[in-house]
């Protein structure tokens, strides 16, 4: 059977000041042409919006030589689908207005996420477009983690539950790890460790999603680049009445001036640990904070699933760290958890790093959003 697909699937990742693409073949697998087109609608940029911004894709695939008659289908990241989107979504007038109205519950990136369906929609009328949502992955958690134990009419009526994110990346990468087990995924309960400047943590039980550690927003969970995480809320409270803070002010704090830029100054993990071989105290406060709080995450997952047959790091940091995989791990023997040195500190792509005797099989598995975006929509053609 031929491995090449009859058609290309443009991806996009609309965010509200730039736009990501790749253009894949959703059979081989294989990206074409990939890019970003940054600063849209920023002062003195030469991208006013997020047209003009679709208008220098096509540019860069028409310099490329790719034939644009070839997209067949455009597949969408959203961010967040509410309850009622889960599945990869036929994009329509009605889906593109739901979109939008769940903005209340993503300000910062359903409404970026409308304004390049839209584009696109209108530069692409006559295949189809595809919405994946970055919470689809998650609605199969079960009440008991899905629900805060607040007043309940209170949560009904304002949407408020546990929603997770980085879903695709976390489907993706759990397949692949049974993949690499050489087992059905319907067999293998996995934790991934998704770790890039947004962080988070998931319990996948034979292929479904039982626990994630981000929430109604991507606030909560793990130490992330800028994000504080799990934090008392009482923390607002007090902020507000000792330091006048308002709503606006601790979203500011919480969103952009914390995680390890607030304990350290940085938040590119590459200058932190450059500060924590120089001997910074606060850069090592900061590694250690992140460390700690993601051994909290595997061990409550353990805890979740009862049998742990991988554990899946993955995202920038996941991927290219390998003092975080083996710091986060470290001292688990007793709970079947063993990283070897030597294969954590070598080789690259998707691999095994734990030591032949682990009971749990540690990997590291380079995700691939992209291709599961393309994947999704080419179901559509």
């Amino acid at each position: 059977m031929s491995t090449v697909s009859a058609g290309l699937v443009l991806v996009l990742n609309s965010g509200s000041s730039s736009i990501k693409f790749r253009l894949i073949d959703p059979v081989a697998g294989t990206a074409v042409v990939s890019g970003l087109v940054e600063q849209i609608g920023e002062p003195d940029s030469a991208v006013a919006d997020h047209a003009a911004g679709l208008r220098l894709i096509h540019q860069r695939l028409a310099d490329s030589g790719v034939d644009l008659g070839e997209v067949r289908a455009v597949g969408h990241r959203v961010v967040h689908g509410g309850t009622r989107f889960h599945a990869p979504t036929l994009i329509t007038d009605a889906v593109v207005a739901e979109v939008s109205r769940l903005a209340e519950l993503a300000p910062l990136h359903n409404p970026a996420n409308v304004i390049g369906i839209e584009v696109a929609r209108a530069d692409f009328p006559d295949v189809p477009h595809v919405a994946v949502f970055d919470t689809g992955f998650f609605h199969s958690l079960p009440a008991a983690a899905a629900a805060y134990a607040i007043d309940r009419e209170v949560a009904s009526q304002y949407g408020i539950r546990r929603y997770g994110f980085h879903g695709t990346s976390h489907e993706y990468v759990s397949r692949e790890a049974a993949l690499l087990l050489g087992r059905e995924p319907a067999e293998v309960n996995t934790i991934v460790l998704h770790l890039g400047n947004g962080a988070s943590a998931s319990a996948v039980r034979g292929g479904v999603a039982v626990e994630t550690s981000m929430g109604l927003t991507p606030l909560e969970g793990l130490v992330m680049g800028t994000r504080c995480g799990d934090i008392d809320p009482g923390v607002l409270f007090h902020l507000n009445r000792t330091a006048g803070l308002g709503v606006d002010k601790l979203d500011e704090l919480l969103n952009r001036r914390s995680g390890l830029k607030g304990l350290s100054g940085v938040n590119d993990f590459r200058e932190l640990l450059q500060q924590v071989s120089h001997g910074s105290p606060a850069a090592t406060l900061a590694y250690d904070v992140y460390i700690h709080r993601l051994r909290k995450y595997v061990g409550a997952y353990l805890a979740v699933l009862g049998r742990v047959d991988a554990i899946a790091f993955t995202a920038g940091v996941g991927e290219n760290v390998a003092a975080v995989r083996e710091d986060a791990l470290a001292g688990l023997d007793g709970l079947g958890i063993v990283v070897d040195p030597q294969r954590n500190r070598g080789g690259n792509g998707a691999r095994i790093i734990s030591a032949e005797h682990s009971r749990s099989t540690v990997l590291v598995v380079p995700t691939n959003e992209e291709l599961a975006i393309a994947r999704a929509a080419w179901q559509f053609v």
